[in-house]
This record gives structure tokens, C-alpha cells and sequence, in this order.
């Protein structure tokens, strides 16, 4: 089972690019810009679909992250990573004194966040699982590691809102993805409505991964639900 990251980001270019590297690594990724969007999330989970971990930015248009640290503190050992541009000692030791898990100050490698995201879960007794990076089923492959698509061993050029599409829909390779999860994982939150984008990048991703696009047999329709990628033929 994919782990749920919540990430608490009001950079919009920051929070895209973590958004991409999270779910290449296979993790449930939601995303918040604001304090106010952060605790609608966490308040409003569905049965059975609690956050494993918070990604949390401390600027925040609507106050300070370490307002929801406490919050959360108060009421679950969730783990928290805290990411911000001050560097000043006493101020980390304060939010790791107030049950921070870690704190990776600005800017950061994203191999580094990554391997604090796996510790983290690991000391809550989390295992993490092989991440999906290789796809493949008849004539499609996918390469997350090196984000080489092709057709019949011919590379395909996608548009990266194209390619961040197919990546979401290959780490859920076989499931329905819907289409409000798909809007707000490559689009964001504020996009959940806007239907007419899918339905435009969807048909551009046939017309260049399909044989025939009025028979698709990798980019599968579920109707009035969301889209599904046939099940992979690779394991990992």
C-alpha cells in the first residue's frame, strides 16, 4: 500500500517539483498551500485514509507552520518533517523539542528528502516498498527513473504536464485513478473541477501512445469514474 504524504507548501514551483519526485517514488501525495487548506485536509479524511507523514513549510500565507506542528502534536505521533529557509539553530532545536521529526533547510537535494521521508516512517514502523519505476505493457515502457517513454522501442516526446499525467496514472498502474485525484496530483486543488483538461491531455497522451486511439489498450476509460493504466507486465 502507497504511503500518504501530506505536503504543506505555498511555493507553487517547489511544490510541484516535490509533488513529481514523491510520486515517481510511489507515495499517495496530497498537497496544501496555506495553514487553512493543511487543517480542511487532515480534518476531512476519508475512513481508512489517514496521513502517514507531513511535509511542512513554515512561511505560510496564513501563518506560521509551527502552529500546526503543535496541532498535530496534540493530537497524533504523525511524523513531521519540517522544510524552511531559516537557518538559526534555536529555532530547530525549538521545533524538534515540539515533536518535529526532522528539519532540511532550504534549498535541499530531493534524494535527501527522500531518504529522511524513509526514516522517518521507518521509526513509526512503516516499511517502505519498492517503488514502481519501470512500466511496461505490450508496445508501451515507461522509465520513471530516466523519463523515457516509448512505443515499440521508438521514444515518445511528452509535454511535461503530459508526462506528470502518465507518471500518476503508471504508480497506479491496473487501479482507477479519478478524476478529481488526477487534476489535483498533476494540476492542483484549485484545478478538482476542470474536467475539459483531462479530457484534452488525455487525448493527446493516446494519440501518441495508441495504435489506435478509437481502441485504447493502454489508457483505459472508466466512465463517468476517472482512467485506469493496464496493469503492468513488470514488477518493479
Amino acid at each position: 500500500m502507497s504511503r500518504s504524504v501530506l505536503l504543506v507548501e505555498d511555493d507553487r514551483v517547489l511544490r510541484n517539483s516535490l509533488r513529481e519526485a514523491l510520486s515517481v517514488e510511489g507515495y499517495d501525495l496530497k498537497t496544501a498551500a496555506s495553514l487553512a487548506d493543511a487543517r480542511a485536509q487532515l480534518q476531512h479524511l476519508s475512513p481508512g485514509k489517514a496521513i502517514d507523514l507531513v511535509v511542512l513549510d513554515l512561511g505560510l500565507p496564513d501563518g506560521d507552520g509551527e502552529s500546526l506542528l503543535v496541532e498535530l502534536r496534540q493530537s497524533s505521533n504523525t511524523p513531521v518533517i519540517v522544510i524552511s529557509a531559516r537557518e538559526a539553530e534555536g529555532h530547530k532545536i525549538q521545533l524538534l523539542d515540539q515533536g518535529a521529526d526532522d528539519y532540511l533547510v532550504k534549498p535541499f537535494g530531493i534524494g535527501e528528502l527522500l531518504a529522511r521521508i524513509r526514516v522517518a516512517l521507518r521509526h513509526r514502523g512503516h516499511a517502505s516498498e519498492p517503488a514502481l519505476v519501470h512500466y511496461r505493457h505490450g508496445s508501451l515502457e515507461v522509465d520513471l527513473r530516466t523519463r523515457r517513454v516509448q512505443v515499440s522501442r521508438v521514444e515518445v516526446h511528452l509535454t511535461p504536464t503530459e508526462y506528470a499525467l502518465l507518471a500518476r496514472l503508471v504508480r497506479q498502474a491496473g487501479q482507477v485513478v479519478t478524476h478529481r485525484q488526477l487534476l489535483s496530483d498533476v494540476w492542483g486543488a484549485e484545478h478538482i473541477d476542470q474536467t475539459h483538461y483531462l479530457r484534452l491531455y488525455m487525448g493527446q497522451l493516446r494519440a501518441k501512445l495508441e495504435v489506435n486511439t478509437a481502441d485504447p489498450q493502454h489508457l483505459l476509460t472508466e466512465p463517468g469514474v476517472g482512467y485506469r493504466l493496464a496493469e503492468s507486465e513488470e514488477t518493479g
